[in-house]
């Protein structure tokens, strides 16, 4: 990888900030039109923003951690960044797509890397009917709120709700709930990577409900909102060799 071709940014963190000034002094700093690879620095949280800003060139992201977890994220090095970047190897991933409709009728679209959550906006209990292709599945859930998230987002929210981790390589999305108070302790399904999940908001002016898209793209006093993976948008994530995704979802449930 040419030094000329890497695109660095960082979040504001100081640590990333540091990083940021180190590696362009030694690297240099590509031309957002004419670079090759971007090097994110900083947490998960901001690698997925910077996966979403990437998209439109389909540019692959190789993440250096500046935060806490860094679960999407390679030990962060200031030496051999460019030999890093041609040896690592890349992995493919759709997001989900969410369309949540409130009750004026207006529609809000985004794009999700990890999970759309919904949640309760006060201080009861939502009450959701989920369905799955059209068809009823369950026609009360009550809990504190209830996600859609994809393998790459399974160690996420998804995880800390008591969801499964699913493999990088498997088809299917994981539906977990927050919470359930009904049915008693409900933990959710395994869905087809196919299936479209839609959430119907019932009694919404008493128990008001927001959508969440990866916890960028919010809407509240939502009435409904449809979840499906979207197999026209692939995100490129690169990993150093023998630290990919896959390895790291494995590993998690060893620990």
């Amino acid at each position: 990888m040419q030094r000329e071709r890497i695109r660095f940014t960082a979040s504001k963190a100081p640590a990333a900030v540091a990083a940021f000034a180190a590696l362009t002094a030694a690297y240099g700093q590509a031309d957002a039109r004419r670079a090759e690879v971007v090097v994110a620095l900083g947490g998960d949280g901001f690698m997925l923003q910077t996966l979403h800003a990437a998209h439109g060139r389909r540019l692959p992201v190789y993440g250096m951690n500046c935060g806490t977890i860094g679960f999407l994220m390679n030990a962060y090095a200031l030496e051999d960044l460019p030999a890093r970047l041609s040896a690592a190897e890349e992995t493919l991933i759709n997001p989900l797509a969410m369309r949540a409709e409130n009750p004026k009728g207006k529609v809000t679209e985004a794009l999700a890397i990890n999970e759309v959550s919904l949640l309760r906006q006060g201080p009861q209990a939502v009450k959701l009917r989920v369905s799955i292709d059209g068809r009823v599945r369950l026609e009360e859930l009550v809990c504190d709120g209830a996600l859609v998230a994809t393998p790459a987002g399974s160690t996420a929210y998804n995880y800390s709700a008591h969801g499964p981790i699913l493999p990088i390589g498997s088809d299917v999305l994981a539906l977990t709930a927050m919470s359930a108070f009904r049915p008693r302790r409900w933990r959710g399904a395994l869905l087809p990577r196919t299936a479209v999940v839609r959430f119907d908001v019932l009694e919404a002016e008493k128990r008001p409900v927001m959508a969440d898209a990866d916890s960028r793209s919010s809407t509240r006093d939502v009435i409904n909102v449809e979840v499906r993976s979207d197999e026209s948008v692939s995100h490129r994530l690169l990993f150093d060799p023998g630290h990919g995704l896959e390895e790291r979802l494995i590993g998690e449930q060893f620990v």
